[in-house]
């Protein structure tokens, strides 16, 4: 695929220099970038590279104008970040293979369930009795959506994932190759003779632009449902346990754990491999750095770092410091108390 700089420029709203008839053919990397090909500076620490970039064009923001011009065509825009994570989607709609609507004749759709117009379901696909799937959505090969369960419009199932019995998952979301919805949620009562299971009779509840990494795991609830709502993105293998609530547009990176009944606001952040204990709740806007262990409930805004225990990031700092320190503290002391006796 190719595009003009001119049809970019418009398409992200910016200002562009260079050949307006400058040929586009990819997206890339300062460091990997051709000539062909269109780049962007988002942070500080990459400006160097500005002046070492084979990058034909690239996006910047309005006070890296002057020095990104000098070495060639630019668009610049109030946000390069954004707008290159739009130019990121136009391109991917123009290049990324496209699911033939219909049903493969492979798949199997049991009696009672219901494809809309132009959904999609791929090859060696499960729909069970009663299971409805939106228009313009897509189940991809060896998908399995299940009894009763519901696929909202535009919304797509990656090979080999698993939206279990009478859970449901909004609109234009993306659920990635080998994610489980629906499990069954880990609950069992102690007895003389081991442990007895619970029945899990809630379901898994998605809201609307959601997206969801690969093997990641949902659980369905044990009574009320697990809820994930509007705009949460959720990376990789993250474990999410029964009865769970993620509020609106938070995202957590790859490797999160969150036990069950947990409640965690909206525009929330968790760091890579952080774990976060159930029965307690996160109040909105609260930023979790990498491998923090959430041990109790979060009722203010901010940032929180450590596993010994976690704190208010600040505080955290300043003890992860002097905790450093404290062998030098401790010959101090001792050399201190040889002194005084």
């Amino acid at each position: 695929m190719t595009a003009r700089l001119a049809e970019i420029a418009a398409l992200l709203g910016g200002e562009s220099s260079g050949r307006a008839d400058l040929e586009i053919r990819g997206l890339a990397t300062l460091e990997s970038a051709g000539p062909h090909d269109i780049a962007f500076v988002a942070n500080p620490r990459y400006r160097a590279q500005l002046a070492t970039t084979r990058a034909g064009c690239v996006i910047v923001a309005p006070a890296l104008k002057d020095e990104a011009a000098a070495r060639g065509a630019v668009v610049v825009v109030d946000d390069p970040y954004l707008a290159f994570a739009r130019l990121s989607q136009w391109w991917a709609a123009r290049v990324r293979p496209v699911a033939t609507p219909g049903v493969h004749p492979s798949a199997v759709v049991e009696p009672g369930a219901s494809i809309e117009e132009g959904a999609s379901v791929g090859a060696f696909a499960f729909v069970d009795a009663g299971a409805r799937i939106g228009a313009g959505a897509v189940v991809a090969s060896h998908a399995h959506v299940g009894a009763g369960a519901e696929v909202g419009a535009w919304t797509r199932l990656m090979p080999r994932v698993v939206l279990a019995f009478g859970c449901r998952i909004g609109a234009r979301c993306i659920v990635h190759a080998g994610a489980v919805i629906g499990a069954d949620g880990f609950g069992f009562a102690p007895s003389p003779g081991g442990w007895v299971k619970i029945e899990q009779l809630g379901a898994v509840r998605i809201g609307d632009d959601v997206e969801i990494g690969a093997n990641t795991c949902i659980d369905r609830g044990a009574l009320d449902d697990t809820v994930v709502e509007d705009g949460v993105k959720l990376d990789n293998l993250i474990q999410i346990g029964h009865n769970v609530r993620i509020g609106a547009h938070t995202a957590m990176a790859g490797g999160v754990a969150v036990a069950g009944s947990a409640r965690i606001g909206r525009r929330c952040t968790v760091g890579g491999a952080s774990s976060i204990v159930g029965h307690i709740e996160i109040c909105d806007d609260v930023h979790v750095s990498a491998c923090t262990l959430v041990s109790r409930s979060i009722r203010q805004p901010g940032r929180y770092s450590g596993a010994f225990p976690f704190d208010d990031n600040a505080s955290w700092e300043k003890n992860a410091a002097t905790l450093r320190q404290l062998h030098a503290l401790r010959e101090r002391l001792r050399a201190l108390e040889k002194r005084l006796t």
